[in-house]
């Protein structure tokens, strides 16, 4: 029987002298949803694909959104009925295939490299991954397209000396409004990257759910397919970003934050479905 001030044996001898125990000063925690954002803030950061894509957004957005007003103000077309803020759309329409394809590559570049497999060892719980990726992404989508369309917007109307006077709720659809609905579609590339699981296969995916309706639309000619034809037209993702510019491709349409409404309904359960996809199918 040993009593509480018996000496204790001696440490075991290693080779260099009496073998220890070693106490990290790294404090061991769980992964909050604080360290994934940091984590997914550092990765979207440090890539190559990520200063491209935001870097041919950018001058899509401004060359192209510039270029239009320039063209315009040197003709004498009539634009007294129609806001100068609609010069706008056609840089967006281009720069938003650069905002999809990066939503895409956020999470499957992960799976192209293996780098998916340290990220879940180091936070399991995937839905928190899934959720700080979508928060970091949507921020940065939705900062770079609002500045980007309001430095346009404000070029345009100054460039462009007649037109109507845009509304304050002109300039905040086709600033703020334009911004939350591009990120938004950027999100919903987000989410079919992480069920494809393939940088090709869901940017084409992508590009298929924002052209093919309107390009099936264009070859209904047949009056029995005339409703078909006119709400692919109207509900196209084409048609709902001008929209918000004021600009109607059929006379019924959505509006601008009729838009937006029906992106984050689609982008929501597209969402859920990735959720579904990490939490039941292996890495």
């Amino acid at each position: 029987m040993t009593t509480p001030h018996q000496q204790q044996p001696p440490l075991p001898q290693g080779p260099g002298g009496p073998l220890g125990t070693y106490t990290s000063p790294i404090a061991v925690r769980p992964a909050t949803f604080r360290d994934a954002l940091a984590s997914e803030w550092t990765k979207i950061r440090s890539v190559r694909s990520t200063l491209w894509t935001l870097g041919i957004l950018l001058v899509l957005l401004l060359g192209l959104g510039l270029l239009i007003g320039l063209v315009v103000r040197s003709t004498s077309h009539d634009t007294e009925d129609t806001s100068v803020l609609v010069l706008g759309a056609y840089g967006v329409l281009l720069g938003s295939l650069c905002v999809m394809t990066l939503g895409v590559l956020t999470i499957t570049s992960e799976y192209g490299t293996g780098m998916i497999r340290t990220t879940f060892t180091a936070c399991p719980s995937r839905g928190r991954i899934l959720a700080a990726k979508s928060v970091v992404f949507f921020l940065i989508a939705f900062a770079i397209v609002t500045a980007g369309a309001t430095i346009v917007a404000v070029c345009q109307n100054a460039m462009v000396p007649y037109g109507s006077t845009p509304s304050g709720g002109e300039w905040l659809r086709a600033t703020v409004g334009i911004g939350l609905y591009v990120a938004m579609l950027g999100l919903l590339s987000l989410a079919v990257g992480t069920v494809i699981r393939h940088s090709a296969g869901s940017i084409t995916i992508m590009i298929g759910v924002v052209l093919l309706p309107m390009v099936l639309a264009l070859f209904m000619y047949t009056d029995s397919l005339t409703h078909v034809r006119n709400f692919l037209m109207a509900y196209s993702i084409p048609s709902q970003m001008i929209s918000f510019y004021g600009g109607y491709v059929t006379s019924s349409g959505p509006s601008g934050w009729g838009s937006l409404g029906i992106i984050t309904g689609i982008t929501a359960v597209a969402l859920g479905g990735a959720y579904l996809s990490l939490k039941t199918r292996d890495v």
